[in-house]
């Protein structure tokens, strides 16, 4: 396919899946002048940045209704020696990471590198913890890729080093309502829901602000006890997103967020 159909069939993608120059733009990393200026055809094409454009695209079809993608991983090892799972686990170098006298949740420092965290222990029942939030596991990912590892060879080297998973996050741009978490509510109320939890509870977007001003962070589902081992979680991220970041709920890409601790 030559430049000039390549670009006709990009603009067409575009519109037909509703979704803006700007939005495109920054899915590929680029400028929303950069991207008018692409598909005026006023800039050369590369096999890579052609790529790039198809694989980004499809992300807002509405006929592949689901994107799914870690947002947050955290898990514990039996260790005190930070050094062993950054080199083993993490395959990184520790000597390009800023280590901090501080952590969180008890620990006594933490090496970090960009987003992502290692939180260290000379207290063994705490152990070696690793957290990745949202922009930590985007990080995570491209280290894994230029270690020809996937997320799952990751974790499988996590499980072998000895480290519990304490919470994994997936988030899901549920485009056709998949998961459409206020039906699955009512589905499971109705006992049409087959699940192995035997607990279920649920809140709305004003439920969960306490006393304070209710705002709508959309609707959210617990399946199973939240002081058992294993729960999950489902809740409206694009709801979360409007209220945290002013996004509009119709322009976020994340719209669910399943949730395993």
């Amino acid at each position: 396919m030559n430049d000039k159909n390549f670009i006709e069939e990009l603009r067409q993608k575009h519109e037909e899946y509703g979704v803006t120059q700007t939005r495109l733009a920054v899915a590929c990393g680029i400028s929303r002048e950069y991207y008018n200026r692409i598909e005026k055809g006023k800039f050369p094409l590369t096999e890579e940045l052609k790529e790039t454009l198809e694989k980004q695209i499809e992300r807002f079809n509405s006929q592949e209704p689901l994107f799914l993608r870690i947002d947050y991983f955290r898990v514990r090892f039996p260790t005190t020696d930070a050094l062993v799972i950054i080199r083993d686990v993490l395959q990184l170098k520790a000597d390009y990471m800023l280590y901090e006298d501080f952590g969180k949740y008890g620990y006594e420092s933490k090496y970090v590198l960009g987003d992502i965290n290692i939180m260290c222990s000379m207290q063994e029942h705490l152990g070696v913890l690793l957290e990745l939030k949202g922009r930590g596991c985007r990080q995570m990912e491209s280290y894994l890729l230029t270690q020809e590892r996937s997320w799952y060879d990751f974790m499988l080297d996590c499980m072998t080093a000895g480290g519990k998973m304490k919470r994994l996050d997936l988030a899901i741009n549920d485009k056709a309502g998949i998961l459409d978490i206020p039906k699955l509510k009512t589905k499971y109320k109705a006992g049409e829901c087959i699940s192995y939890f035997r607990m279920q509870k649920d809140y709305s977007g004003t439920e969960k602000c306490g006393s304070d001003t209710p705002k709508n962070t959309g609707e959210t589902l617990y399946l199973g006890s939240t002081s058992s081992e294993l729960y999950m979680c489902a809740y409206q991220k694009n709801y979360e997103q409007y209220v945290k970041n002013g996004t509009e709920v119709e322009d976020t890409e994340i719209r669910t967020v399943l949730k395993y601790a």
